[in-house]
């Protein structure tokens, strides 16, 4: 089986080729703007008859799109996020056309939640932001493509090779350069909103089964924690694991407008544990320790 993964030099795109290229008798091709990619190929410039022709040559039985962008200004995310999966889409139904695509969209496309509710993959998208937006506008392209196709919607992924453009990578980086110095200060923002963390072994996990099940899947399906747990839970754990011993301060206004306006994240993954056997392995705990293990340096 031939399996295309397009973002693998990304965060949760690296952890999702490691997983597809463990399994027997697979082929894990890989494409992006590295040159060392089996297909070099910028999703946010390419035009849909170059990527096909290239497609074509690759001949997948299966694409899993980790390609995306979590910074940047509107353009850049609307590239990225949007154009992408919609180019993508295009380039696959003239090339590959039966072959399975896996997205990887976000749970911040469904925008503010009812505390306490676990929100179900038919429950409205309102982002409250443009990262949220342009990931939705990806996933529709995916969900309207007409393609053999599913879309994972994932929660707040935590685990190695978290990027510092997200509060778990951020953390880790101030906590790396703090080291023990006892008056360090980290200044962060209000830590009080609730997000859905899970694994990101558990979404590679995730994405592997998509490509494998049988039969058609759901269009979208959640993957998450199943629980929501306060940021500051996070922050601490991380704190924790990085024997930090100075202080925390939350400086209430510094957060992010996101948190603001999205004070409770939880994700109902009923859908994904009957589609396709899958329930989250790890916990935050694991999470955080696999992500201080790999941001940690010794002092210089």
């Amino acid at each position: 089986m031939h399996i295309l993964v397009l973002g693998n030099t990304g965060y949760l795109g690296a952890h999702v080729a490691e997983r597809l290229r463990a399994l027997p008798d697979m082929r894990v091709l890989v494409a992006g703007r590295s040159p060392a990619a089996d297909i070099t190929v910028d999703l946010a410039t390419a035009r849909p008859k170059d990527l096909a022709a290239l497609l074509a040559e690759a001949a997948p039985d299966a694409v899993v799109n980790c390609a995306g962008a979590t910074g940047g200004d509107a353009v850049t995310l609307a590239e990225v996020n949007a154009r992408g999966p919609a180019l993508l889409c295009a380039a696959l139904r003239v090339a590959a056309p039966g072959a399975r695509m896996v997205h990887l969209g976000s749970a911040a496309e469904y925008g503010p939640s009812e505390p306490g509710v676990r929100v179900t993959e038919s429950a409205a998208t309102r982002p409250a932001g443009p990262y949220g937006a342009t990931k939705l506008a990806g996933t529709v392209a995916v969900t309207a493509s007409g393609l053999d196709a599913t879309v994972l919607r994932v929660g707040n992924p935590v685990g190695a090779g978290a990027p510092s453009t997200g509060l778990p990578g951020r953390v880790a980086r101030l906590l790396a350069d703090a080291g023990h110095d006892p008056d360090a200060e980290l200044r962060l923002g209000d830590l009080s909103a609730h997000r859905d963390f899970v694994d990101a072994r558990d979404v590679a996990r995730a994405a592997r089964l998509a490509v494998m099940a049988a039969g058609p899947l759901p269009p979208v399906l959640n993957i998450g924690g199943g629980d929501a747990r306060p940021v500051r839970d996070l922050v601490r754990l991380l704190a924790e694991a990085a024997g930090f011993r100075g202080r925390i301060v939350e400086a209430g206004s510094g957060g992010s407008a996101r948190s603001a306006q999205v004070s409770w994240q939880c994700s109902d993954i009923t859908a994904a544990r009957d589609t396709l056997g899958w329930t989250p392995t790890h916990t935050l705990d694991a999470s955080v320790a696999a992500l201080w293990a790999a941001e940690w340096v010794p002092a210089r």
